[in-house]
């Protein structure tokens, strides 16, 4: 099984949508192995977005998800990147088609309600600054060999 980070961006929970998009990633067959609300501090945030640090957007990203709390997710699924990219769509909600998160509910590039790995190591390294092992829960889910044939 393949895990990813899920981030519920400030936005999300500002604007009361964090249960519906929980609901999407757990209707899709994802299992939830951690989660929780924190409030991101500028040390964690400057080092999850550390490869965009000295673009001109770098302090945006900071000063927004460190602006309210948010829900950090660990979900597993085969395949689970790439299908949690597809549902979360475009990065940009513009480009973003309708029935993607971002395509329902982003408004612009800085407010698009949703982080997600996009990439193994990607996802290794940020579920690694957001949950400790002892956090993440491995639990089967007898229901699983009939979404993923596991």
């Amino acid at each position: 099984m393949e895990k990813t980070l899920i981030l519920l961006k400030p936005d999300s929970l500002q604007r009361g949508l964090s249960g519906e998009i929980i609901s999407r990633f757990e209707k899709k067959g994802f299992k939830i192995i951690g989660m929780k609300l924190i409030k991101v501090s500028k040390d964690l945030a400057e080092t999850h977005y550390s490869e965009h640090k000295g673009k001109p957007f770098f302090e945006d990203l900071v000063a927004f998800i460190t602006s309210s709390p948010i829900i950090a997710m660990v979900i597993e699924t085969q395949n689970a990147i790439n299908i949690a990219r597809n549902m979360m769509g475009s990065t940009n909600p513009i480009d973003a088609l309708p029935g993607t998160i971002r395509g329902d509910f982003g408004i612009s590039v800085e407010y698009n309600i949703i982080h997600g790995s996009d990439s193994e190591t990607s996802a290794k390294r940020e579920i690694s600054l957001f949950f400790n092992e002892k956090e993440l829960i491995e639990y089967s889910k007898p229901i699983q060999k009939w979404i993923t044939g596991d």
